[in-house]
């Protein structure tokens, strides 16, 4: 009963601090993109794919926090 609840914790755990660094991260990248956007409209182009680039390396660091904690759920 004990290892059940610590599993839970653990995961839960895992997933909120693993979502923070991604929410933020993405939040700066949008941020800035939209500022050098609205600064060189000209250059919304080239900006908005790198943007999207970032965004999703970002992610997946918050991707690998929800396998993670999956694995502790389901495998430990």
């Amino acid at each position: 009963m004990e290892a059940e609840a610590a599993k839970l914790l653990a995961a839960g755990l895992c997933m909120g601090l693993g979502a923070i660094g991604p929410g933020i991260g993405e939040g700066v990248v949008a941020g800035k993109a939209i500022e050098a956007m609205s600064r060189n409209p000209k250059m919304a182009d080239k900006i908005l794919p790198n943007m999207l680039l970032g965004m999703a390396i970002t992610e997946s660091t918050g991707i690998y926090a929800l396998v993670i904690s999956l694995i502790l759920l389901f495998v430990v």
